[in-house]
C-alpha cells in the first residue's frame, strides 16, 4: 500500500491546473466566431468579384479557391496553437493568469498584431519562390506549389506539436519553399540550386539561426542586470503554490505576454498572408492581381518614376535592340543573376510596355479584366529584376541610378504587393483562435522541462522581454523569426544565468527538431510538389 505523508496533504502543487475542459458555452461561442469568420471571408471575396464585374462561367476555380484558402488558414490556425503557447507559458507557470484567461488574452493580441502588420514579411517570404511559378500561379504548377508548401508545413508542425517539441513554424515554411524551388528546378532539367533565391534565403536563414542564440545570451544578461538593479527578492523566488504574485510582478509578466503575443501576430501572421494573396491572384486575377484601390493620382507618380528609371536602363542598353518578347531575357537574369547583352534592352522594353499599359487606361482600376494578369506579371518581373540589379556589382550603377530604380520599384510594389483588409482579418482570426486550442503540450515543455527548477517571475519576464524585442525588431526589417526558438532559448538562458540547471534531454530534443526541420520540410514539400504536379 502506498503511504501518504502529511506533506502530501498540506503542500499544494506548484504546477498550474492545465486540464480544465472548455465549457459548452465557450465551445458554442468559439464555433460561432469560426462560422462568422468563414462567412466574412466568403462574402468579402464575393463583394470584390462583384465590384470588378467578373463573369462567373464555371464554379471549379472557386471550389479550388475555397480548398486552398481553408488549407492556408489551417496553416495559420496550427501556427497559433503551436507557437503562441510560448507566449502564455510564463504567465501560466508563474500563476499570473489562469490558463483559460491567458490563452484568450494572447489570442486577442495576436489578432491585433496581425491587423496592424505591414506585409513586409509576407512578401519577403513570397520572394523566395521560383519566379516562373509566381508568374503562372493560376496554373496547375502554381497550385501544386501552394498546396505542397502548406500541407508540408502543416504536417511537420502537427508532428512536432504532438511530440511537445517547440519547433519553428518559420523554419518549416522556409524549408517548404526551398523544397518546392529545388523540386521545380530539377523537374525542369536545371540544377536544383537554381530554383531558389539563395541570397534572400541566406538573409532569412541568418535571422532564424541567430535569433535563438541572441535570445539565450540576451535573456541571461538581462536577468543578471535585473538582479543588480531591481533588488526585490520575491522577483527571483519560486512562485507561491496558490494565489497570484504581487500586483507589480503580475503586471510586468502580463505586459511581456502581451508584447510577445502582439509581435508574434505581426510577424508570424504575415507568412500566410503572402500565400493567400498568391492563391487569390491565381484564381481571381481580375480582382486581386492589381491594387485597384490606388487613386488615379498614383499614375502621375508612377509615370514620373518610370521615366527616371527608363533613362537609367536605356543608358545601359544603348547600342542594343530587342527582337521579340523581352520577358524571357528578364526572367533569365532573375534566375541566373548574370547580366548579358539582352538584359538591359529587354528590361528597358518591359518598362516602356508597363508605362504604356498604365498611362493608356489612366488608373489601375480601369485596366481591362483580360489584361490585368499580364500587367501584374510584367510589374512583378520588372520589380524583381530591379531588386537584384540594385545589389549587383556587375551592374555598375551609381548611387543616383540605384535611387531612381528603387523609387520606380516602390511604385511597382505598391501596385502588386498589397493585402486587403479582409485577408488580414481572416488570418488574424485563424491565428488568434488557434492560440486557444492545443496549447498545453508546448506550454508544459517550456514551463517544466527546460530548467531543473520552477520558472521564477524574473526569469519569465526577462525571457519574454527579449523575445518581444527580437520579434519586433525583425518585423521592422521584414524578416521572419521563430517565436518558439527565441522564447525557449531565452528561458534556457535565464536558467543558466540563475544557476538553476538545464534539462539536457529536453534541450537536445528541441535542438534536434531545430536541426531536422529544414531538411524534413524540404523533402516533404519537394515530394508533395512532385506528386501534385503529376496529379493536377
Amino acid at each position: 500500500m502506498t503511504s501518504i505523508t502529511s506533506a502530501d496533504l498540506t503542500e499544494p502543487s506548484h504546477k498550474p491546473n492545465l486540464n480544465r475542459p472548455m465549457g459548452i458555452k465557450s465551445v458554442l461561442i468559439y464555433m460561432a466566431i469560426v462560422a462568422l469568420g468563414l462567412f466574412f471571408t466568403a462574402y468579402s471575396i464575393y463583394a470584390d468579384i462583384s465590384t470588378v464585374g467578373t463573369t462567373v462561367t464555371t464554379i471549379l476555380p472557386f471550389l479550388l479557391l475555397g480548398v486552398a484558402l481553408l488549407i492556408a488558414l489551417g496553416f495559420e490556425f496550427v501556427n497559433g496553437f503551436h507557437d503562441t503557447a510560448n507566449a502564455v507559458a510564463t504567465v501560466i507557470y508563474t500563476h499570473s493568469l489562469v490558463p483559460e484567461v491567458a490563452v484568450v488574452w494572447s489570442g486577442f493580441f495576436n489578432f491585433l498584431g496581425v491587423l496592424t502588420s505591414t506585409g513586409a514579411v509576407a512578401f519577403g517570404i513570397v520572394s523566395l519562390l521560383p519566379v516562373e511559378l509566381i508568374l503562372q500561379v493560376g496554373s496547375e504548377a502554381g497550385f501544386a506549389m501552394v498546396f505542397a508548401m502548406l500541407i508540408a508545413a502543416i504536417i511537420w508542425n502537427l508532428g512536432t506539436w504532438w511530440l511537445g517539441l517547440p519547433a519553428s513554424s518559420s523554419h518549416t515554411l522556409i524549408g517548404s519553399i526551398i523544397g518546392v524551388g529545388v523540386a521545380n528546378a530539377l523537374m525542369r532539367g536545371r540544377d536544383g540550386t537554381s530554383g531558389v533565391d539563395w541570397g534572400k534565403a541566406t538573409e532569412i536563414g541568418y535571422a532564424l539561426l541567430l535569433s535563438p542564440l541572441f535570445g539565450f545570451c540576451a535573456s541571461a544578461l538581462l536577468l543578471l542586470v535585473m538582479k543588480f538593479l531591481v533588488r526585490k527578492p520575491e522577483l527571483y523566488q519560486e512562485p507561491k503554490a496558490t494565489g497570484a504574485p504581487p500586483l507589480w510582478i503580475r503586471g510586468l509578466l502580463v505586459l511581456t505576454c502581451t508584447l510577445v503575443s502582439f509581435f508574434h501576430g505581426s510577424n508570424d501572421g504575415q507568412k500566410g498572408m503572402g500565400l493567400i494573396m498568391l492563391i487569390l491572384i491565381g484564381t481571381v486575377p481580375t480582382a486581386y492581381a492589381l491594387n485597384r484601390a490606388l487613386p488615379e493620382s498614383h499614375v502621375a507618380a508612377f509615370t514620373e518614376t518610370s521615366l527616371a528609371a527608363s533613362k537609367v536602363v536605356d543608358a545601359k542598353a544603348a547600342g542594343y535592340n530587342v527582337i521579340g518578347d523581352p520577358r524571357p531575357a528578364v526572367t533569365g537574369y532573375i534566375t541566373r543573376h548574370h547580366i548579358d547583352e539582352g538584359t538591359y534592352p529587354s528590361l528597358a522594353a518591359l518598362i516602356r510596355d508597363i508605362s504604356t499599359q498604365v498611362s493608356t487606361y489612366g488608373s489601375l482600376a480601369k485596366i481591362p479584366a483580360a489584361a490585368v494578369g499580364n500587367t501584374r506579371n510584367d510589374m512583378y518581373l520588372t520589380s524583381e529584376a530591379l531588386r537584384f540589379l540594385a545589389k549587383d556589382k556587375q551592374a555598375d550603377l551609381s548611387a543616383d541610378d540605384v535611387k531612381a530604380l528603387n523609387a520606380y520599384k516602390k511604385e511597382l510594389d505598391s501596385s502588386t504587393k498589397f493585402i486587403p483588409t479582409w485577408v488580414k482579418v481572416a488570418v488574424a482570426l485563424a491565428l488568434g483562435l488557434g492560440t486557444m486550442i492545443g496549447w498545453k503540450r508546448i506550454v508544459v515543455t517550456v514551463g517544466e522541462k527546460i530548467g531543473k527548477t520552477h520558472l521564477t517571475y524574473g526569469q519569465g519576464a526577462a525571457a519574454e522581454l527579449v523575445a518581444a524585442g527580437t520579434i519586433g525588431l525583425a518585423d521592422g526589417f521584414g524578416l521572419p523569426v521563430s517565436t518558439t526558438h527565441v522564447l525557449s532559448s531565452g528561458v534556457a538562458g535565464t536558467m543558466m544565468a540563475n544557476g538553476s540547471g538545464l534539462q539536457v534531454s529536453t534541450l537536445m530534443s528541441i535542438a534536434t527538431a531545430w536541426v531536422l526541420t529544414l531538411p524534413c520540410a524540404i523533402m516533404l514539400s519537394g515530394g508533395l510538389f512532385f506528386i501534385f504536379r503529376h496529379l493536377f
